[in-house]
């Protein structure tokens, strides 16, 4: 078990600058997930944790130990990529075994440790099987499994489901969810997919540009979002961002309305808008329309609404769920 500190930590190649003054605290046992757009440097961050990038400045603690200048097999992380990165020739068995007959472990022990990662895994049927011979999901348990034994202080996921398929990524985020649960270790993961943060995390780190942008739990993100940036980030779909004379009005120079706390009309409304596309997917209910008040609008509404393409509806922003930006872009009170 660890906690993960970092203090003022920086990247830079040469003149580029791709982390900017990071301070971080994760505590013990937390799932902690960095996310944000691509190039932001949520990946760097990563490596720079686990030692596989050196620090320009600032410093790596480890259950308050500097290991700014530890090496990466002194660490006491597991990092699973995205890339599973398995040994065609071996068994699933041997796969998830080999760090384990590196340390020159006793076999009896290194068998207990297997036999207990692929209960917790699901795999103990496919021990004897080589990676060909498994799915992408299954291949991406071995790699994790191989991670487990290894009893790390902190586990590091760099985009684990990138190569899954829509139904499996949905599949290994729940596995990944009950393997936090079940081995209660602390687990940094990171990705752009914003539903992955708020569905795995208790604490996120939404990162741009090298900076922190916010942290805390995604519905604290979702409900307060400190800025334009991460207002417009986390929630799918995005926040309404509207700007100009609707938005001095309340005072503000932005806006924000999530698709789902507007309401609309056929008959009256605050604003009149135009549908441009309905999406009926059943629970619910995705319309983005035009108006010429505000622009464009996305709202969402709960199950099958009788709505098509070309219907003039009113949209009315409920008071309590607004979002106010000053002018430098962060919220207001």
């Amino acid at each position: 078990m660890g906690s993960i500190e970092l203090k003022g930590v920086r990247k830079s190649f040469g003149a580029v600058n791709i982390i900017n003054g990071v301070d971080l605290k994760i505590e013990d046992g937390e799932f902690a997930v960095f996310v944000g757009p691509s190039g932001c440097g949520k990946s760097t961050l990563l490596r720079l944790i686990a030692g596989l990038e050196d620090l320009t400045s600032g410093a790596v603690l480890i259950n308050g130990l500097d290991v700014s200048d530890v090496g990466p097999a002194q660490r006491g992380l597991a990092m699973v990529f995205q890339s599973y990165a398995l040994y065609p020739h071996m068994s699933v068995r041997n796969n998830i075994a080999f760090a384990l007959k590196m340390a020159k472990q006793p076999p009896a022990i290194i068998e207990q440790k297997v036999q207990k990662a692929a209960g917790i895994l699901n795999l103990s049927d496919y021990l004897d099987r080589k990676p060909r011979q498994l799915s992408g999901g299954q291949r991406q348990r071995v790699a994790i499994g191989r991670a487990i034994v290894r009893e790390p202080k902190a586990f590091l996921f760099d985009e684990p489901l990138s190569n899954l398929d829509a139904a499996l990524r949905v599949q290994m985020r729940v596995e990944i969810g009950e393997l936090h649960n079940a081995l209660k270790t602390t687990m940094i993961y990171v990705t752009h997919d914003q539903v992955e943060a708020m569905t795995m995390a208790n604490k996120i780190v939404v990162l741009d540009k090298g900076s922190v942008m916010q942290v805390g739990s995604p519905l604290e993100l979702y409900n307060r979002p400190n800025g334009l940036f991460v207002a417009g980030f986390i929630g799918s779909p995005k926040m309404n961002l509207i700007r100009g004379e609707v938005a001095a009005r309340r005072g503000a120079t932005t806006i924000g309305i999530r698709p789902e706390h507007a309401d609309i009309s056929t008959t009256a409304g605050e604003w009149q808008a135009s549908v441009r596309v309905a999406e009926h997917l059943g629970s619910d209910t995705f319309l983005h329309a035009e108006s010429d008040v505000v622009g464009p609008l996305t709202i969402r509404l709960a199950g099958e609404a009788p709505i098509a393409p070309g219907d003039r509806i009113f949209v009315t922003p409920r008071p309590a769920h607004v979002h106010r930006f000053g002018e430098d872009g962060r919220r207001m009170a």
